[in-house]
């Protein structure tokens, strides 16, 4: 039998075949192989397949080889990830703001290589970005990596922090570069954040990373071992609401018993909860950052919860919602 122009690489190609057009429902009979590779310049007999066939399991492809009919169908079993996963991948994709959209289509595209292609015609039908509120930072995954490279390095950076003007443009909140130590990367809100400690306020803070600009790694090491070293991030994002930072406060929450699902989805099963002298109402304590995006969640909620203690921080939301009266007047 004469051989193809591409017998070197039969054994890529075969894998690629069964990666690319088998699954649990769609599989290749022998002959079906055979004219596949010919379609890639590689011409081979049933037996030199057999055996590729047993070595592409023994590297760790999972070809599965079922009898149907007269002939024996093979097809590719478990893959690094199953479709459910990958759908799960997909949504993820979508629902971050932080990644722009063209960056979303992209990493979808690629994530569809790792399914058959009849699962990535699945996964092409969830590919529903366009229009949602995305970032418009392109940057933001250079960025990403420059400062997990300056915390590899335990070094400082600098970097404009940019906000949106009435003519819809980036411009930086200061003239002079934001200088800190990054120590921390989080998503909150759908959106990435930086937890770095700020020498000059002495204190910890948070930026939005797709609104930083003209980022660079100094030749500084960082400040602030001291502080990360019992820094529990889960219980920082808890008690900030939209990331908006303060002083960590302890408030108790009196709420209807059936709002506690709600307590539970924000602060996490850890909360301490015991009966109030009012029937049907529990008091919640929780750590929370107090600002005006606490207060407003607070009163998103409604007549269904009221802050208890302690009473600087009442008389505090007291002030908020008078001062939201006078405001509509």
């Amino acid at each position: 039998m004469p051989k193809g122009t591409n017998q070197k690489l039969k054994l890529y190609y075969l894998a690629k075949i069964l990666m690319e057009e088998t699954d649990d429902y769609h599989g290749l009979t022998m002959p079906d192989l055979l004219q596949e590779l010919e379609a890639y310049g590689v011409t081979a007999d049933r037996k030199s397949i057999y055996s590729d066939i047993e070595a592409l399991n023994e590297i760790g492809l999972d070809v599965v080889g079922e009898k149907s009919g007269k002939y024996f169908v093979y097809h590719i079993g478990s893959r690094r990830f199953e479709l459910a996963e990958l759908k799960l991948l997909v949504d993820a994709i979508q629902s971050f703001k932080f990644i722009t959209e063209k960056k979303s289509q992209a990493l979808i595209k690629k994530l569809t290589t790792l399914a058959s292609s009849y699962e990535a015609a699945q996964l092409e039908r969830q590919l529903s970005v366009q229009g949602r509120v995305k970032t418009m930072n392109e940057s933001i995954y250079y960025t990403v990596d420059e400062i997990h490279a300056a915390i590899s390095e335990n070094k400082k950076i600098s970097f404009k922090y940019m906000n949106w003007d009435t003519n819809k443009k980036l411009v930086p909140r200061k003239n002079e570069p934001y200088i800190v130590s990054p120590w921390r990367l989080t998503w909150n809100d759908e959106n990435y954040y930086l937890i770095a400690f700020d020498a000059a306020a002495d204190k910890i803070k948070q930026y939005r990373v797709d609104k930083m600009d003209k980022l660079t790694i100094l030749d500084e090491k960082r400040e602030g071992k001291e502080l990360f070293k019992a820094f529990n991030l889960s219980a920082y994002t808890n008690r900030a609401f939209g990331m908006f930072g303060g002083e960590g406060t302890m408030v108790t929450l009196t709420i209807k018993d059936e709002m506690i699902g709600v307590l539970i989805d924000r602060f996490g099963k850890d909360i301490a909860v015991k009966p109030s002298k009012k029937k049907g109402w529990s008091d919640v304590r929780v750590e929370v950052a107090v600002s005006e995006q606490f207060f407003g969640w607070i009163f998103g909620l409604g007549s269904a919860v009221k802050i208890s203690a302690p009473a600087s921080v009442v008389k505090e939301y007291k002030e908020e919602l008078a001062n939201l009266v006078e405001f509509y007047k």
